[in-house]
């Protein structure tokens, strides 16, 4: 895509890249310019910092962080920005992923994260795209568009014959 990314999609380490791929793919489908990055809120902090401090300068308007085990990946995301900030909690651990996904919704006041399903790597694009679609209306007809095709395989579906 050549210009320039509006979503940041920051994988908590390189390992999470299967889970987190149908993220940027249904970007893709979208034709929503994202960049996508390896940072460890606990390895890498500097740079998680560097990379969300700059985000909105650089043209980023939705960040999206998946992380598994404790997660602390979009709540050290959203502690550093005002921009919206989607959490893709993902099953790594022995606890399955609910591990990632309680420490992702149970944010303090004021620091909120929108949080998907775990492994909802596909949703957290939609819902980046949905929020863009708030100023974007040729979006907003790509995502109506991704609506009807959904629905029409549902409604050409047989079962039972």
């Amino acid at each position: 895509m050549s210009e320039s990314p509006k979503v940041l999609i920051l994988l908590g380490s390189a390992s999470d890249e299967e889970l987190m791929r149908p993220c940027w793919e249904q970007l893709r489908e979208l034709g929503v310019p994202y960049e996508a990055r390896v940072a460890s809120a606990h390895r890498t902090p500097d740079l998680v910092r560097e990379l969300v401090s700059s985000a909105r300068k650089r043209g980023i308007q939705v960040i999206i962080a998946g992380a598994g085990m404790a997660a602390h990946l979009a709540g050290a995301v959203a502690a550093l920005t005002t921009l919206p900030v989607i959490a893709v909690p993902l099953a790594g651990s022995p606890l399955g992923g609910l591990d990632a996904l309680l420490s992702s919704v149970q944010m303090p006041p004021g620091v909120p994260v929108a949080t998907v399903a775990i492994n909802g790597a596909r949703n957290a694009g939609v819902l980046a795209a949905q929020i863009l679609a708030l100023s974007d209306e040729d979006l907003a007809s790509r995502l109506q568009a991704l609506r009807d095709t959904q629905a029409a395989k549902i409604l050409a579906a047989r079962i039972g014959n």
